[in-house]
């Protein structure tokens, strides 16, 4: 029979693993195990956590003995915002891997992290490598190993331009608040992650972005531990006017807020 080969250790010292976590802590078990199974170590796992429910505060109790992480606790709910800023201000290392709890790496995740930190290395211009998207991001100028520069001028066509700045997992530099401003406090949502995409843009920030985005990760949702963020139907909705009507919206939105600097 033949043997499996173990998955060599990929270290990454100069990494913290930041993950945000409300009330899914199975979630973040999973993530957790999932790259100790990929024999991936970084500098610091930091787990900020917005004021979760007694339950999900025990199970951290329970697990963060077996993954070492440092856990970042409040009293109560307080925004992602919040829960964002006190996450980056604990990191310690030159980068930051942000995931949040619901992803699943896969097998070719660590060595497109390593591929993106050895250019972030060799390029101080690089603020954001980014590793997973619900679209394709539609300017790109291809770099080399799977990944392309984001490419962004007000002057391009249509409004997925704007999103060169998202939520989703990505790898920055710990120094990012210096560049971009620290999220909104005073918003609720994906507000704050909004201000943060426009503010990005505003300050010329440069990203580089893996083309087979579906690849490296798993987003992963349950009835059990569903999604946190509840949008609205007219956010969601597939229905032709709908759509449309929302198309030119977020058209105009953006424009403006963009060229408004809000």
């Amino acid at each position: 029979m033949k043997q499996s080969v173990p998955t060599p250790a990929a270290r990454f010292p100069e990494v913290t693993l930041l993950i945000t976590h409300y009330n899914r802590s199975s979630s973040l078990a999973r993530l957790l195990a999932t790259f100790e199974e990929l024999g991936t170590h970084f500098g610091e796992i930091v787990v900020s956590d917005d004021g979760s429910r007694p339950e999900h505060q025990q199970r951290l109790r329970e697990i963060q003995p077996q993954y070492g992480f440092r856990w970042l606790a409040t009293e109560k709910n307080r925004g992602l915002g919040n829960n964002l800023n006190k996450g980056q201000d604990a990191v310690k290392t030159a980068y930051t891997l942000y995931i949040q709890e619901d992803f699943i790496p896969n097998p070719e995740f660590v060595p497109a992290l390593a591929e993106a930190l050895r250019r972030m290395q060799q390029d101080p211009s690089l603020d954001m490598a980014r590793f997973y998207a619900y679209f394709k991001y539609p300017y790109l100028k291809p770099v080399g190993d799977g990944f392309s520069e984001m490419q962004f001028s007000i002057r391009y066509p249509g409004y997925k331009k704007f999103y060169m700045y998202s939520d989703h997992p990505h790898l920055r530099r710990s120094t990012f608040f210096q560049r971009f401003g620290r999220y909104r406090e005073d918003l609720r949502g994906d507000m704050p992650e909004y201000r943060m995409m426009i503010s990005f843009l505003k300050n010329k920030g440069k990203a580089i972005y893996f083309e087979r985005y579906r690849d490296l990760l798993t987003q992963s949702n349950s009835s059990v531990e569903p999604s946190t963020i509840k949008r609205n139907f007219l956010r969601e909705s597939d229905n032709f006017l709908v759509a449309t009507v929302r198309h030119f919206y977020r058209h105009i939105k953006m424009n403006w807020d963009y060229l408004a600097g809000r």
